[in-house]
């Protein structure tokens, strides 16, 4: 399936362009078979998975660096690496419908370069490999390997293992409409292997993941997909009936969800989002759990232009970050976070942290929380934060999951297990 292979290389170098790898695979799906996409997404997200090591390969491969304009002939070459150093396909397979993809390129002038690649691979691997850097051989860009080894020293190694595979599909149980328990009972009755998740009251984790129109009851809202670690934020704030709830940076709404479930429904919640094509899938997902919110369009930096004055109970502020504790999940980044990123977003953090405060009422809590395992983004942010308004106080999460920090509690990521995210609870005094 030599189209396949094209399809993807075109795919993965819209994403080396810059654009995201979740808008370009659906627009690539729809070019091939319905029984080849399967293959196109497996190809798109594990060459991505392990972009930086097979560039790598590539790199020490050939006499001179491709040009800018032979992108997707790059990836074609790192998709036929990725096949013979993960997947289960023939060499002899993997090879040969790579080259034939050559063609579907049009470039007909690097069947042979490509052919020599792949086959040297197979020749000189041990050799190959043993030019590689430490980054190159964990897949990481020198920037994230420096930053996770230095920050991280002791779970580095498990923390690129993580990354590099495949994430587990994870589920929420809406209590308001069974118990746990009773909906494993639902999936082992369906065949569906399961497991309660350790941290999280209402996880399940599936033994493998499936299609969600295979899954009880999805329809009528009686299961939600969410990691783990994003649960975890409902357990933290236990909202109360009739409590007035933010979700800053509401969407996709998952959390959204959750502090409703948690609370029987019984929420005055404004789910808020910069962008209201992002708050559609609020929409969509609270209806599906047959459960309403209010939705507002508005930028979380500037209160003045959506806020009513009235005092929130609680706010959850999901920042946006770098997301480098959900990379097996967005692997085009490591190919579009750069280390000069960080810092840009840590001043945003803050700013969203000071512009939320003021509308919190006294005695009110904010949770703060990004899916980040940088301590530029979690930790400093919020000390930065507490020590420039002494109004806010800093209340120490009792569980048994993440590490505990000078702030917060930070989980990473565990393969088979959850993402990487932060927590930190701070109250109005």
């Amino acid at each position: 399936m030599p189209e396949v292979r094209a399809a993807a290389a075109r795919c993965l170098q819209a994403v080396a362009e810059g654009h995201s790898l979740a808008r370009e695979l659906p627009r690539w799906e729809q070019k091939v078979k319905f029984e080849q996409r399967p293959l196109l997404r497996e190809l798109c997200y594990g060459t991505l998975r392990h972009f930086p090591r097979l560039d790598a390969i590539v790199c020490h491969s050939i006499k001179k660096p491709l040009k800018d304009k032979d992108a997707d002939l790059l990836m074609l070459l790192c998709l036929g690496l990725y096949q013979l150093e993960h997947m289960r396909i023939a060499d002899h397979a993997a090879i040969n419908t790579t080259v034939n993809a050559v063609r579907k390129l049009k470039k007909d002038w690097a069947k042979g370069l490509t052919n020599a690649v792949l086959r040297r691979y197979q020749r000189e691997r041990d050799t190959l490999l043993a030019q590689l850097t430490p980054a190159d051989i964990a897949a990481h860009p020198d920037w994230l390997y420096q930053a996770i080894t230095e920050t991280w020293p002791d779970q580095a190694e498990r923390i690129f293992a993580a990354n590099n595979s495949y994430p587990p599909m994870c589920l929420r149980n809406n209590r308001l409409q069974q118990s746990r328990d009773h909906y494993l009972q639902q999936l082992a009755a369906a065949e569906i292997a399961a497991r309660p998740c350790d941290f999280a009251g209402d996880g399940i984790r599936l033994e493998k993941p499936l299609d969600v129109s295979k899954l009880p009851g999805f329809e009528e809202g009686s299961v939600s997909v969410q990691d783990e670690s994003a649960q975890l934020c409902a357990d933290i704030l236990a909202p109360q009936s009739g409590m007035r709830i933010l979700d800053a940076c509401a969407a996709p709404g998952g959390k959204s969800g959750h502090l409703l479930e948690a609370a029987a429904g019984e929420l005055a919640l404004t789910c808020l989002d910069i962008d209201d094509t992002r708050l559609l899938r609020v929409q969509d997902n609270l209806e599906r759990l047959g459960l309403s919110a209010e939705l507002v369009t508005g930028d979380a930096s500037q209160p003045s232009h959506w806020w009513n004055g009235e005092a929130f109970d609680q706010i959850l502020l999901d920042a946006p970050c770098s997301a480098t504790g959900v990379i097996r999940r967005n692997p085009d980044i490591k190919i579009h976070r750069q280390a000069s990123d960080i810092a840009a977003l840590a001043a945003t953090q803050l700013r969203l942290l000071k512009a939320l405060w003021p509308t919190l009422k006294t005695g009110g809590q904010l949770l703060y929380a990004t899916c980040s395992i940088l301590p530029e983004e979690n930790d400093g942010v919020v000390a930065q934060f507490l020590a420039q308004d002494d109004s806010a106080k800093h209340l120490p999460i009792a569980a048994s999951w993440g590490i505990e920090r000078s702030v917060g509690r930070q989980l990473l990521p565990e393969a088979d297990g959850h993402d990487g995210f932060y927590y930190a609870l701070l109250e109005k005094i």
